[in-house]
């Protein structure tokens, strides 16, 4: 892993002290300001990022058993930080209410005269840390993403604690600033019964808005352009690419085509699966050039690039040229060998396609992006790789280069007309300002409906007034990790979007038919502007879990809502993607 990275999610922990998703753990570290920083907010702070990278690590990468083990974990914290407000606000209520369990919350508060609490101020961390959801930027998105695709292990709980320890000092500086600045506070704080009792409300409206999930709400509303564009800027300033074109020391510097050499160990031995063909390994392809293009069948960066590789398949393969498509799932249901299977015959893939549902390929040629090409020589060395879509030419040089280093003769063939419908066809970039935005809970941003995200249980949501890149469901839902489905006929997803294109990755619950669907844009039918999967009168079917095209538009581009209404239940919604 790029060192790289590990600043970067340091330095998005640092920016959450900018991003009103700290504002609900606030009361709880301000609880400890009466006392001295070593024993008050120090072991607080650690207490809290510890424990945020372990619960964020479970629930990135553990199944059901962990959201289970979460949600009571929230739970007790809950209770302990709520009995820890009473103590702060009247210590007699807080032995009225359970005195067996108020020693607990003396323990979690803070007590008058006490010099010897950093133990209560580590658990009173470790309840903040579980309670914690900070705002999901760019940098949490790529360290959440990248810690379930690599799964469980050590590199996955050291970059979710250097996002951690990054807030924690941003927080810590910012607490001792403010006892240099308010010193005649930490006194009262010692002294006064009123600043304790402050403090303790404070506590308790922080406990509700968590228990209730009213603060992801009002907080997902708040406009978060300007951070999340700080934590843009600085992933792009940072290399975090994944290995760079360098030649490996015992590779010969000098080649025909001037490719360098990179450093990857290619290696494909870790597929679980093989569709439209038999097994292969990189040993028996010595002699071809190979190209090994990793993807996933929901993701419309990856069906972007398909016509071009169907087309290099379908042009070089007398000269040697040998395609690999390598299925790296993002979500469950694309790790299902018949959805595989689906999909292909769909798009026309008839190459060979290793399904890697464990990531173990990925990891073999350290990738860390969909879609990624990497050209292999005949001798099986890798020579280049493309991430993302785009720089087609570029790519299609590099095979000839390859093919004539080989030995392959008339490599210089006309270009192969491309099939390039529906979502194949080129983003128009210059117009493109909606980020990917899922719906799960994992990775949701912009969530406008007004009670905001009841976890992992059904709840009757409004839309509520959508700003750019907002949206907001209607009728009632579940919110899981890593989509929404809806739970009774008539509900509705939407969102603000400026882009052409605008498309939604939608599937079925088990045991559920086809389902109709009725779409606006702006309120009206779409007409023209109807995507590939939606006719003029906004009329669609969710058939099988995949990406859906809704919406093409034709004439000037501005900000639109689009809104999708399922007219019966067991519909699933798990990201929008715009182009």
């Amino acid at each position: 892993m790029n060192a790289s990275l590990y600043l970067a999610a340091f330095s998005g922990g640092a920016l959450t002290l900018l991003s009103p998703c700290i504002l609900p753990v606030l009361p709880f570290v301000l609880a400890r300001t009466g006392r001295p920083f070593r024993q008050g907010a120090l072991p607080l702070l650690v207490g809290m990022a510890l424990t945020f990278a372990v619960v964020a690590s479970l629930g990135a990468v553990a199944g059901g058993w962990a959201v289970r083990l979460n949600q009571f974990g929230r739970a007790t914290a809950l209770v302990a930080l709520a009995i820890s407000a009473l103590a702060l606000l009247s210590p007699r209520l807080a032995d009225w209410m359970t005195r067996p369990v108020v020693q607990l919350g003396d323990r979690l508060s803070n007590r008058v005269g006490s010099d010897t609490g950093w133990l209560g101020s580590v658990l009173l961390g470790v309840a903040t840390g579980v309670v914690w959801s900070p705002c999901a930027g760019p940098i949490l998105g790529l360290i959440l993403t990248g810690a379930a695709l690599a799964g469980p292990g050590v590199q996955t709980s050291l970059l979710l604690l250097a996002y951690a320890a990054g807030a924690a000092l941003a927080l810590a500086v910012a607490l001792r600033v403010g006892e240099e600045r308010f010193a005649g506070l930490n006194a009262r704080l010692r002294t006064s019964v009123w600043p304790r009792r402050v403090l303790g409300a404070a506590m308790l409206a922080g406990v509700a808005a968590v228990a209730s999930g009213a603060d992801t709400g009002a907080l997902a509303r708040l406009s978060l352009n300007w951070s999340n564009g700080l934590e843009q800027r600085l992933l792009q300033a940072l290399p975090m690419g994944a290995a760079a074109a360098e030649t490996l020391p015992d590779a010969p510097r000098g080649t025909p085509s001037g490719l360098p050499v990179e450093p990857i160990r290619p290696d494909l031995s870790g597929a679980m699966n093989w569709l439209n063909g038999e097994p292969l390994n990189l040993q028996q392809l010595r002699g071809k050039v190979v190209l090994v293009n990793f993807w996933t069948y929901s993701c419309i960066n990856c069906l972007r690039t398909l016509p071009h590789v169907r087309a290099w398949a379908q042009k070089y393969a007398d000269q040697g040229l040998v395609v690999i498509g390598v299925h790296t799932p993002e979500f469950a249901f694309e790790k299902d060998a018949g959805n595989v299977q689906k999909a292909l015959k769909r798009l026309g893939i008839t190459y060979p396609v290793a399904q890697d549902n464990d990531f173990t390929v990925w990891r073999a040629f350290q990738n860390q992006y969909w879609p990624a090409l990497y050209f292999i020589d005949a001798q099986g060395r890798v020579r280049h790789h493309q991430f993302g879509e785009g720089d087609e030419a570029r790519s299609e040089q590099v095979i000839q280069a390859l093919l004539r280093e080989s030995g392959a003769e008339g490599t210089a063939k006309p270009s192969v007309a491309l099939d390039t419908h529906g979502p194949g066809l080129p983003a128009d970039l210059s117009n493109v300002r909606s980020p990917e935005t899922y719906l799960g809970y994992r990775e949701a941003s912009g969530f406008a409906s007004p009670s905001g995200v009841a976890r992992d249980r059904s709840k009757a949501y409004t839309v509520g007034r959508l700003g750019l890149n907002d949206w907001g469901l209607k009728g009632a839902w579940t919110i899981g990790p890593e989509f929404a489905q809806l739970d009774e006929s008539g509900g509705a997803v939407a969102i603000r979007f400026h882009a052409r294109d605008a498309h939604l990755v939608l599937g079925l619950v088990a045991g559920h038919g086809p389902i109709p669907f009725q779409l606006t844009l702006d309120g009206r039918t779409p007409g023209a502007d109807h995507g590939e999967d939606v006719d003029a009168e906004g009329r669609g079917v969710v058939d099988a879990t995949r990406l859906y095209q809704l919406v093409r538009q034709h004439g000037s581009i501005g900000d639109r809502v689009v809104e999708i209404r399922f007219l019966d239940r067991g519909a699933r919604a798990f990201a929008f993607t715009f182009g």
